[in-house]
């Protein structure tokens, strides 16, 4: 028998040299110097933006639980790291930049995910709109707490007074580290999607009733999927704090928040595809709007708006892109097109079999 699709050992050997293919072009741009510091910015900003959306796309999309509060685990996330990388440096620990950088967004990232269990707890008995004022609650809660530490340029919590930008953050944050840890991001949401957690997941949003009712234990599944949200938003504040060399509590708005539950949504809920290329598509979009400013906004909000009325699942729904079958279909298509053909004759045989049988029920 002819072989017409790709092994999953293959498959994964597709997938790998598909993403060196793209760290290659982004090698490329940056060596040549094709890619300035203005392009380097913006595929830096990028890589945020898909930790950020996929991470939120598992909570929104997955789960199918709308919160508002991602941005005040990203501001955890970023203060936490950008403080452990200050304090790491004025201690005179010899450590190589990278390294200090992936441990203190690690760090970052971990400490985050402690607030997502300890927010989740409480916060996913709620459903909806309550979840999304919750959360909402708790993104101005991060922001006004950090506003006032003294530790984050504020006057400290007793005085009441709103602190400045923290600054002095080095820069430690390399495009190509950057890269490869939203790859792993991807990646490992991906696999937890396929795996039984993701599928247990799915069956609580859709019917989280008859999920309980199978067995699923459904709170410790919603805490798993705050949690691991929570971490990533973490590690992208991070990164973001150690590329950008100084933070504002604004960070945790609500506004923020909201600007990546668009690229969710405007990519399609539930798809990993559907983010990544909305996280970089509404990365680009303002870029590229920056001559018209007087009227990028309305632009921005225009597109939405006809996206929402014509495909209101999102851009690409709940689709995912496949290298793998990409490649099957472009080796194997004559093969398959050959061996669909029994397979139809042998529905039709099906189907007439079927037939017979009822006629001679009757």
């Amino acid at each position: 028998m002819k072989k017409t699709m790709l092994s999953t050992k293959q498959s994964y050997l597709v997938c790998f040299i598909g993403i060196l293919a793209a760290f290659g072009i982004v090698m490329a741009l940056c060596e040549s110097g094709l890619a300035d510091s203005y392009i380097k910015g913006i595929m830096m900003t990028a890589c945020i933006a898909i930790i950020m959306t996929t991470s939120l796309n598992l909570t929104i999309g997955v789960l199918g639980q709308l919160t508002l509060g991602c941005c005040g685990f990203e501001a955890i996330g970023a203060y936490v790291a950008a403080l452990t990388s200050k304090y790491m440096v004025a201690a005179g620990i010899a450590i190589d930049p990278t390294a200090r950088f992936l441990l203190t967004t690690l760090i970052g990232g971990v400490v985050a995910c402690v607030f997502g269990i300890l927010i989740g707890i409480p916060a996913l008995r709620l459903h909806g709109d309550y979840l999304a004022i919750i959360t909402l609650g708790f993104g101005e809660i991060i922001r006004v707490i950090i506003q006032n530490l003294k530790v984050a340029g504020g006057m400290g919590l007793d005085k009441g007074a709103a602190g400045q930008a923290l600054i002095g953050i080095e820069r430690t944050a390399n495009l190509y580290v950057v890269f490869w840890i939203m790859v792993v991001t991807v990646v490992v949401l991906f696999m937890f999607g396929r795996s039984r957690y993701g599928r247990a997941v799915k069956a609580i949003r859709d019917d989280e009733i008859a999920a309980g009712a199978s067995g699923l234990n459904t709170t410790y599944l919603k805490v798993l999927v705050f949690a691991i949200s929570a971490f990533f938003a973490g590690i992208a504040g991070g990164i973001f704090a150690q590329y950008i060399g100084s933070l504002n509590p604004t960070m945790a708005g609500w506004l923020n928040s909201i600007n990546y539950v668009i690229m969710v949504v405007f990519g399609g809920m539930g798809s990993l595809t559907g983010s990544i290329v909305s996280a970089i598509g509404l990365t680009i979009l303002p870029e590229l709007l920056r001559a018209f400013a007087d009227y990028r906004m309305l632009t921005y909000s225009v597109v939405l708006v006809l996206v929402m009325i014509f495909r209101p699942q999102g851009i690409f729904g709940s689709w995912e892109f496949s290298l793998p079958r990409l490649v099957n279909r472009m080796l194997f298509r004559g093969a398959a097109g050959k061996g669909a053909k029994p397979a139809a004759s042998a529905k039709q045989h099906d189907q007439s079999d079927d037939k017979t049988v009822k006629e001679a029920s009757r």
